[in-house]
């Protein structure tokens, strides 16, 4: 039997955890270890996690906040240092049924593939989609567009396929994965992280990575990174939000490189203070202004 590793991050998320650890430990595959990669938390994280006494349960406690991506390569290394031979990248603002790891060990074992993510629907809205594959689009940037994204489910995407990228949201991958395309990119504090390691697994070509669209996966999207504000009945991006994207987008496209990638980054420029105007989810002042091309730059230095 398979020994899982499940490697999820917490940074104050006491608000999400118990659901999360309900789930985890009614899995009907019971050969796991679940790795807690706790970013200092400030609230009532490590309570809840102390007073959880399942033995499969290891915590790992950083004393500041490091990051998604070198957080993830935490876990990820001390489950292949345990004897793991697959690992599953997962949230913690997620809910999910009880053959998750069965099922995805399952079409990994018949399909032949290294890597494999679930169909995943918005918590909030749970018929409606949030994942249902993604490929990478040059025209946009090399941006991972989901397909699907807020449709209504009716089984429109209910198909096995072969897909360029999955967020790690939840991301079932053999071991040999690491070994041969390397972990995330540190640089990445918080998106574009999975975006990155994707991409190094497509175009390497060694590992076939699958959606699979036959399992209850629920995504309470952006509680724990707070892409989102609320201000004066409105929803804005977020400065965190607009800041790592912005940045990352630059940097995950000189990784890429090209000709293409640097006439993209030029063009970026002018199409992020276009967005500034025109996008009625950005605030319209000079403090956001400042951050966007401030971003931008830092891309570019990174």
């Amino acid at each position: 039997m398979d020994k899982i590793g499940l490697v999820t991050i917490t940074y104050n998320s006491a608000e999400v955890l118990k659901l999360f650890l309900d789930c985890v430990w009614a899995q009907t595959h019971k050969n796991i270890i679940l790795y807690v990669v706790d970013n200092s938390s400030s609230d009532s994280t490590l309570e809840i996690l102390s007073a959880d006494s399942d033995e499969r349960l290891v915590v790992i406690e950083n004393d500041t906040n490091f990051g998604v991506a070198k957080a993830n390569n935490q876990g990820i290394l001390r489950a292949i240092k345990d004897g793991c031979n697959q690992v599953l990248i997962i949230n913690n603002d997620v809910e999910f049924e009880t053959t998750l790891v069965e099922k995805l060990l399952k079409v990994q074992a018949d399909h032949k593939c290294s890597l494999v993510s679930p169909k995943m629907m918005y918590f909030d809205v749970p018929e409606n989609i949030w994942y249902a594959g993604s490929w990478f689009n040059k025209s946009k940037g090399y941006l991972p567009l989901h397909r699907g994204i807020r449709e209504l489910d009716k089984g429109q995407y209910d198909k096995i396929v072969e897909v360029e990228y999955a967020p790690t949201c939840c991301l079932l991958a053999k071991k040999e994965v690491f070994e041969d395309v390397g972990f995330m990119n540190e640089k990445y504090f918080v998106y574009f992280d999975d975006t990155d390691f994707s991409y190094r697994v497509w175009k390497d070509g060694r590992h076939k990575m699958l959606y699979f669209p036959f399992v209850e996966f629920y995504h309470k999207v952006g509680s724990l990174t707070k892409s989102f504000n609320k201000e004066w009945e409105r929803i804005y991006r977020g400065d965190f939000f607009i800041k790592q994207n912005t940045r990352n987008h630059i940097y995950f496209l000189k990784q890429i490189g090209g000709v293409f990638s640097y006439i993209f980054i030029f063009w970026l420029f002018f199409k992020n203070n276009i967005r500034f105007v025109t996008n009625s989810r950005i605030r319209k002042n000079a403090a956001t202004w400042r951050l966007i091309n401030k971003s931008y730059f830092e891309g570019l230095l990174m």
